[in-house]
């Protein structure tokens, strides 16, 4: 159990270090510093960059349409970079409203070793999913939704994203909506089409319903933020979410309300940052009325050298549930129409490393290869640790992005037989599984 005393502690430490920040003069980072890395799955979730992350808003009108994450070998726009502070300030908004609308299609292809009537089949090929994009900016406002269409076994579709963003300068914003949670490695903490365990647990490429501010002071980039809930399809009085969502979310006999998250940067040099987040916020008791609580903290490393990205992140999270006794050992989350249980209380460990090759085959243009793992550390009594490992390249044909994974994981959900409780308790006897899986995605 973690004392009071620690978790004040940890929580002064994240507001202390950037506030002290504001008394600096605010020096708007180049934009080859606050370009995101490629991460997990980028082609496949491409999106407006994050207002939060975008460079210095000159050249906003050639930006206006999404930009692929895989495509990390472009360049932003450098008609900024050597200006001086004064000249990015007076940057001109575009006066007339830009308006892009995109999307993707993908398909998959998987071969699971644990289902063995699809191994008889030899695998199967189908549809993995549909999206429409829509990204506007007008002035100093920014506006982006992303919509998805899954099959109706995979909870249909939903709604990935979407947020308002008031640009008050080139270096300050505020996003409000179905909004990113600042927390570890954004946008993403992985390289492959599976993610990483955090995004399992709800803690990697979530979004919920509230309200983000970020800034950026010479070498320092910070998020505030407060989230209301998740993102809520029934408002009725005691009622559950709908696990029919993108993002991982307290699910079944709990709602997570009225969650606060903070996190800070450091910019060693152009590409490479260091960080730490934190995150505390309440959970809703359906049938007792009460409320408990939860709260995370993590440390994190985005690094490239030359061609390789190395990303590192080591959390651990803890929640507190106000409800009856038999029922304190796990927690329900839920997305793509179903949920299932997790443990209270671990430790999370991710290691990742990419390498991207520009090549010349045929169409193929450059070729990422990654191997990307991670470790639950359960601190239940009895319980099974889980692991996941992925190995694998993508591939890029101009809009055509495919994924080669082999992923393996054992009491991991996704990726292996023990979906209910292989994130919670675990089965002892749980052996590895593997699933070879073919994304193939064309983006508009």
């Amino acid at each position: 159990m973690v004392k009071l005393t620690q978790l004040i502690g940890c929580l002064m430490l994240f507001f202390v270090v950037p506030l002290t920040t504001l008394a600096q003069d605010r020096i708007p980072i180049p934009p080859d510093i606050a370009a995101l890395s490629f991460g997990a799955d980028q082609a496949a979730r491409i999106v407006q960059p994050d207002s939060n992350l975008m460079a210095a808003r000159a050249g906003r009108a050639k930006k206006a349409a999404p930009t692929n994450k895989s495509d990390t070998t472009n360049k932003a726009d450098t008609t900024t970079k050597n200006l001086p502070a004064k000249q990015l300030d007076s940057t001109k908004y575009p006066a007339k409203p830009q308006l892009k609308i995109g999307g993707a299609l993908r398909f998959n292809y998987n071969l699971s070793s644990w289902k063995k009537e699809q191994v008889k089949r030899g695998g199967d090929f189908g549809l993995d999913m549909f999206r429409i994009n829509v990204d506007a900016s007008h002035k100093k406002l920014d506006f982006h939704a992303e919509y998805r269409f899954y099959a109706k076994a995979s909870g249909g579709s939903f709604l990935k994203d979407g947020y308002l963003t008031y640009h008050f300068n080139d270096s300050t914003n505020l996003a409000i909506g179905l909004v990113q949670n600042p927390f570890g490695n954004t946008t993403y903490n992985s390289h492959n089409w599976f993610f990483n365990l955090p995004y399992y647990l709800g803690f990697e490429d979530k979004a919920s319903m509230g309200i983000r501010f970020h800034q950026r002071s010479n070498r320092w980039m910070y998020d505030l933020a407060f989230f209301k809930s998740a993102m809520e399809l029934d408002f009725g009085d005691k009622t559950s979410i709908d696990p029919s969502r993108y993002s991982y979310d307290v699910a079944g006999r709990n709602k997570e309300v009225n969650q606060g998250n903070i996190k800070t940067e450091y910019l060693l040099s152009e590409n490479k940052r260091i960080g730490v987040s934190g995150m505390l916020g309440g959970v809703y008791n359906i049938p007792t009325g009460n409320m408990g609580s939860r709260w995370a903290a993590a440390i994190h490393t985005d690094l490239n050298f030359g061609k390789f990205n190395v990303k590192l992140q080591s959390m651990y999270y803890q929640y507190h549930l106000a409800d009856s006794a038999q029922y304190n050992h796990s927690v329900s989350l839920g997305a793509y129409g179903s949920t299932y249980d997790v443990a209270t209380k671990a430790y999370l460990h991710t290691a990742s490393v990419a390498f991207t090759q520009a090549v010349k085959i045929g169409p193929i243009s450059s070729i990422t290869f990654y191997e990307n793992y991670s470790y639950m550390d359960k601190t239940q009594q009895g319980a099974s640790d889980t692991q996941m490992n992925v190995l694998g390249m993508m591939l890029k044909a101009g809009n055509l992005i495919s994924y080669v994974d082999w992923a393996a994981g054992k009491n991991q959900p996704w990726l292996g037989p023990e979906w209910q409780n292989g994130l919670a308790i675990g089965n002892q006897d749980a052996t590895w599984h593997s699933r070879f899986n073919i994304n193939i995605g064309y983006y508009f």
